[in-house]
């Protein structure tokens, strides 16, 4: 095959597997040979509505086969697919395709009436409905011949946007050799076997969902699951019916799980693998999975790097909690100074990543660019410390860090104490003005169900466990964080809205 890129995937495993289950969808199943032929179909399609090489192709819909579908029609001609995030507003919609410069949409009828929209905002584009009778007929009138269009490695093959925490959002271009190796890490570093079954409920959308999950068991020759939402009895059924071996999810899934009538009776002697990412994992939810006989493996990444950069093996869950593991087989991780020396143990310092898996740049932003990726480092803003053992500990992102007094703050430390509190779920911490010193650490919270939270109460639990400046001089609690679709939370609305 000419095509060295994830788009002959489908071909690849087919010559292997082919009537192995690639993909199940509300009980109906599809084998790899299936997979290769419908993505095959659809790569015909593309092309006869005018699709190019190097054209940008966007995707709209929950997950679902066609996502895959696309992505791999996409990389087949050449193209380059772009992921759209279905939970933001149609504007925020408009703005990431109009900035790809995408010549066709694909989506599914959910989304049709936000298609049309983006469609009347933007430039002259091609809508493509998926999913329903009228994507049926497109396949099957649409040639199953074999494409081979030259591919290499290095060239893109996804636009994924970061989660813009902080002004627009910023399309990372990944190529097909960054998700490659990034698939090649998991499997090293997860064990993963061509057994695996994968709940597939975080949103393809989302890197972690795609390319720490999906792509990777695709690659083994595994069976992805996919449900277009996290719910967690639904969870519990699924894992009981199909067997689930392998899970992701951000804190927030896990800790639902939990709070579920049928978590102490579940059935969940299937699950083999529990990854967790997109924010720390608290302690007592760790606990909580420990005594059910499950370790989570932690990590931590970015959308730059595809995303995965540290890793946190089972074999130290428990003797390194709290680190966020060493760097993935393929990855070379330092933290540094401002001055990009490296620091010493204990000593913070900002985390710098470089491997096949980090991005090209950031599309049509030469200036970003050239700042993040420096003599092949990505610079990732955010902070970190090492041990003597080599194992990274994340401390918070550079930019959120509270200087009080002349003190340096660093919120997610408030934010673990703060979370070790049987009545606090969620925690955020952020800076507010302060006349004496400068500024000072607020904490916003969200309450187990029931429970009231004491501001007083919750300050007085963390003398003695944080020093006294790093206590935050007040608490509001509150029904929900603001977060992303991928669970990360947006310190940005949060100052916004409470920072005063």
């Amino acid at each position: 095959m000419r095509n060295e890129g994830i788009g002959s995937w489908p071909a690849r495993r087919a010559r292997k597997t082919p009537h192995r289950t690639a993909l199940l969808y509300e009980g109906a199943a599809t084998t790899y040979a299936a997979l290769y032929e419908r993505t095959t179909r659809l790569a015909h399609a593309l092309r006869a509505a005018g699709v190019e090489r190097g054209d940008r192709v966007a995707y709209l819909g929950a997950n679902h086969p066609s996502f895959l579908e696309s992505l791999f029609a996409t990389g087949l001609l050449g193209a380059v697919f772009v992921p759209l995030n279905t939970r933001l507003a149609a504007p925020e919609i408009t703005y990431q395709v109009a900035d790809s410069g995408a010549r066709l949409l694909l989506h599914s009828p959910a989304y049709a009436a936000t298609a049309e929209t983006v469609r009347a905002e933007t430039m002259p584009i091609t809508l493509l409905p998926t999913g329903g009778d009228a994507y049926e007929e497109l396949l099957a009138s649409s040639s199953p011949q074999p494409i081979d269009e030259s591919v290499a490695l290095d060239d893109t093959c996804i636009i994924m946007y970061t989660s813009g925490t902080t002004g627009r959002p910023k399309g990372a271009m990944l190529s097909h050799g960054n998700l490659t190796w990034n698939a090649v890490n998991v499997l090293i570093d997860h064990d993963l076997i061509a057994e695996e079954v994968a709940l597939v409920s975080a949103p393809l959308f989302h890197t972690a969902g795609l390319n720490m999950l999906t792509l990777p068991v695709l690659l083994k020759g595994g069976t992805c699951v996919l449900v277009e939402a996290f719910d967690p009895g639904d969870t519990f059924d699924l894992i009981g019916r199909h067997g689930i071996t392998f899970m992701f999810g951000v804190p927030a899934m896990f800790d639902r799980m939990t709070r579920h009538a049928r978590w102490p009776v579940a059935d969940l002697t299937s699950l083999r693998i529990l990854t967790c990412g997109g924010s720390p994992v608290p302690t007592p939810l760790i606990a909580t999975y420990q005594e059910r006989g499950l370790t989570f493996l932690q990590g931590y990444g970015m959308t730059e790097a595809a995303p995965g950069v540290l890793f946190l093996d089972a074999e130290h869950a428990v003797s390194k909690a709290g680190t966020a593991g060493v760097p993935h087989f393929f990855s070379d991780v330092r933290v540094v100074r401002p001055d990009l020396t490296p620091v010493d143990t204990g000593e913070t310092g900002e985390v710098i990543v470089s491997g096949p898996h980090v991005m090209r740049g950031y599309w049509d932003l030469p200036a970003d660019t050239e700042v993040a990726l420096r003599d092949g480092w990505f610079r990732s803003g955010d902070a970190a410390r090492v041990d003597a053992d080599g194992y990274v500990t994340i401390v918070d992102r550079i930019k959120d860090m509270i200087i009080s007094g002349g003190e340096n703050i660093y919120p997610a430390e408030v934010e673990q104490a703060l979370l070790a509190h049987p009545d606090i779920v969620e925690a955020a911490v952020i800076g507010v003005p302060d006349d004496k010193w400068g500024e000072v650490p607020r904490a916003v919270v969200v309450a187990r169900e029931g429970a009231a939270i004491d501001p007083d109460e919750v300050r007085a639990r963390l003398v003695g466990r944080l020093a006294g400046y790093k206590i935050p001089k007040s608490v509001t609690a509150v029904a929900a964080l603001p977060r992303t679709a991928s669970g990360k939370l947006l310190k940005t609305r949060l100052r916004h809205e409470y920072g005063s």
